[in-house]
């Protein structure tokens, strides 16, 4: 017997034709996705004008890796094809990763520190993006909350949805150089509170934490109780007058889940390697029974590729420092232009001057325009006219703000910025 009905009209969920059917569209899904920057691209995407010959330039998404200017290192290129070609990674890897990786990654994230970290602390993740979804799905306890900053990387918003965890926002302040706005954060918690996120160097505003601030940070999640997962996968994109220090310093201080990744530094996002550290010097997490959580959920959880795997140690161990001091000091140069020319558009400003991560925030003043709505529309009408993807600052948390990514070549990047101000021209009041 074969059940066919063919569809006539969208009923209630479920129904087609004269058949319920026991599945349709999940709500909790639909909403959770709805807060990714991919749905907002994807938006933009769609506006662009598909008779506009001129290439179009990507300010939205923050991957380097297509430009020439941000390869990777040949080494770590090497590094993979030896991997592969030893036929010595070719097995499952046990759940939290091969041995020799995680002690790989021990020692590279131990070199900045005062102590030496345990590689029985270290997780192995398919990038970042899955060390988030493992640590918010080992917090989703019913009823619990979590404290995410404003402006975000919505990641964390859609994982914490997903997960029906709820999420509490404090807000990172913009006239303060984008330090968290720490009253707010005692305000916001309560005993259902289980932990606070930070993005240092900070993906979308571009700030990077001074020592004596994350200290603060780490003070007052030890008063409120909660774990302080700290979010480094820039670590060390820092070229302003602020070093990168670690949140994995405070360790004693507060619980700490450190998470990383070679996305970044080594600008090979799609190689998909991360890490998720557990410091808990104390063992408050192992005898609250988190770690065991952690572990249980790792355990069902997809296993980072295992040749990539096998290539940290050569990666991670044999990158010359040259390598990233070039790479450091062509970002800075695209920040120092980014941040020369933001100068020049009347309609919007930056805070302050980008010192990390390649992004920046940079606030609209609709009140300098004309037929703009707000940042969305301004975004969709730019793309459209001007084939230039720009984020809206609603993705991540603040509207009528616009990020902005400078990690591109920077022929490109001067044409963007040409664009964006033709475009602030053209839709500029005009004056009596």
């Amino acid at each position: 017997f074969l059940c066919v009905t063919f569809p006539t009209k969208k009923k209630k969920m479920g129904e087609i034709g004269a058949k319920r059917w026991n599945f349709g569209a999940n709500e909790v899904v639909e909403r959770s996705s709805s807060l990714s920057i991919r749905e907002y691209l994807n938006t933009l995407i769609s506006n662009l004008d598909e008779g506009d010959t001129r290439p179009v330039i990507a300010l939205g998404h923050g991957d380097p890796s297509p430009f020439p200017r941000f390869s990777t290192d040949p080494s770590a290129v090497k590094a993979i094809c030896d991997a592969v070609s030893s036929t010595k990674f070719n097995n499952y890897a046990s759940a939290s990763g091969i041995p020799a990786a995680r002690k790989a990654v021990a020692e590279y994230l131990s070199r900045d520190l005062s102590y030496q970290i345990s590689p029985n602390d270290v997780h192995i993740t398919s990038g970042c993006l899955q060390a988030i979804e493992i640590l918010i799905s080992a917090l989703a306890n019913p009823g619990a909350n979590i404290l995410l900053p404003r402006p975000t990387y919505p990641m964390y918003d859609s994982r914490a949805s997903f997960s029906q965890l709820e999420v509490r926002y404090f807000d990172l302040l913009p006239e303060n150089g984008w330090d968290v706005d720490l009253d707010a954060v005692e305000a916001l918690a309560d005993d259902k509170t289980v932990a606070i996120v930070v993005v240092n160097p900070c993906n979308p505003c571009g700030n990077v934490f001074s020592r004596q601030h994350l200290q603060k940070i780490a003070e007052t999640a030890c008063k409120l109780g909660i774990l302080l997962i700290a979010d480094e996968v820039y670590d060390h994109y820092a070229f302003g007058d602020k070093p990168f220090v670690s949140m994995a310093e405070f360790a004693e201080i507060v619980p700490v889940i450190l998470l990383g990744a070679i996305s970044k530094r080594w600008f090979v996002p799609g190689w998909r390697l991360g890490w998720m550290v557990t410091l808990d010097p104390h063992s408050i997490m192992k005898y609250s029974g988190f770690v065991q959580s952690l572990t249980n959920v790792i355990n069902i959880s997809t296993d980072a590729v295992t040749f990539i795997q096998g290539a940290i140690p050569e990666i991670l161990g044999n990158t010359k420092e040259e390598f990233f001091s070039v790479k450091l000091e062509k970002m800075r140069e695209c920040a120092e232009i980014c941040y020369e020319e933001i100068m020049k558009i009347p309609c919007i400003s930056c805070p302050s001057k980008p010192e990390g991560s390649m992004f920046t925030m940079v606030k609209l003043n609709l009140s300098l325009l004309e037929d703009i709505s707000d940042d969305l529309d301004f975004c969709c009408k730019l793309a459209k006219e001007e084939s230039l993807i720009i984020l809206p600052g609603r993705a991540v948390g603040l509207k009528n703000w616009l990020r902005i990514t400078f990690a591109i070549e920077l022929d490109l990047l001067i044409d963007g910025f040409s664009r964006l101000k033709n475009f602030s021209q053209r839709h500029s009041k005009k004056k009596p």
